[in-house]
């Protein structure tokens, strides 16, 4: 059963992939509370994290130096994302590691956006908390419900949206660009409309996912599993919003 259209987050995460049954330790377990201090641990070093990249790319002359921070947190945190989806026990250690590696590049890249669309970053920051505390409303008191078919649907709008940019990008580098998605158009702005919201929709669907393993009594390392699904979904949602606002201020 699809629990979250977000990749590091299902269900299966919660089963003994040898029996099949639930992993469960009733004296060591996943906590509502430790999920959430452990999501604000690791948004708090990734905006640390952050803004030491954002002071060393920003100067007086302009953006230096940005390529770096930008690879290097790109690259680096798809690794360990990857090694925390597979090695989900590894979670304590490399979950915390993703988020200092990611915010490398989003400082660098919000430094870039800043530089071209002045007060952008802060639009994009307060949008992202906005939405995020929108949808837990919406989640908690019933008024976005996460049936299975919700789900689903939101997975499947979530994977042809990783197909497009993965096309654009094996595109890219032929010379070749989608056109109208990444213009300022009336389709750009559309797609980015578009994407913001199934972002946004994968925050219910994470909520669901952990509020699903608390009552299931999954370890607690599964806390930081949780917290480090969550900000996967909100980098994602945040650098949609600033994608999205500047189209519409390069209008």
């Amino acid at each position: 059963m699809i629990r979250s259209g977000n990749p590091a987050l299902k269900e299966s995460t919660f089963l003994d992939l040898g029996s099949g049954a639930i992993v469960r330790d009733d004296g060591n377990v996943m906590t509502l509370n430790g999920t959430v201090n452990k999501t604000g641990m690791l948004l708090l070093l990734c905006v640390f994290s952050a803004a030491f990249a954002w002071s060393q790319v920003s100067t007086p002359a302009g953006i230096v130096g940005a390529a770096p921070y930008m690879w290097g947190g790109l690259i680096g945190g798809l690794v360990l994302a990857l090694v925390t989806i597979f090695k989900k026990e590894w979670s304590p250690v490399s979950a915390p590691l993703y988020a200092v590696v990611e915010g490398l590049f989003l400082g660098a890249i919000s430094a870039m956006y800043n530089h071209m669309y002045e007060g952008i970053v802060m639009q994009a920051v307060l949008l992202t908390f906005g939405t995020l505390f929108a949808m837990l409303f919406c989640y908690r008191s019933g008024l976005i419900k996460a049936t299975e078919n919700f789900k689903m649907g939101v997975a499947a709008a979530t994977g042809g949206i990783f197909l497009v940019y993965l096309a654009s990008m094996v595109l890219g580098f032929f010379g070749i660009n989608i056109p109208m998605i990444h213009e300022s158009g009336l389709v750009g702005i559309g797609f980015s409309l578009v994407v913001v919201v199934v972002a946004a929709l994968n925050l219910v669907l994470d909520f669901d996912f952990i509020e699903t393993g608390v009552e299931k009594g999954a370890p607690k390392y599964m806390e930081w599993y949780g917290a480090f699904g969550l900000i996967v979904t909100l980098v994602w949602l945040y650098i949609e919003f600033l994608r999205l606002l500047s189209k519409l201020q390069s209008r």
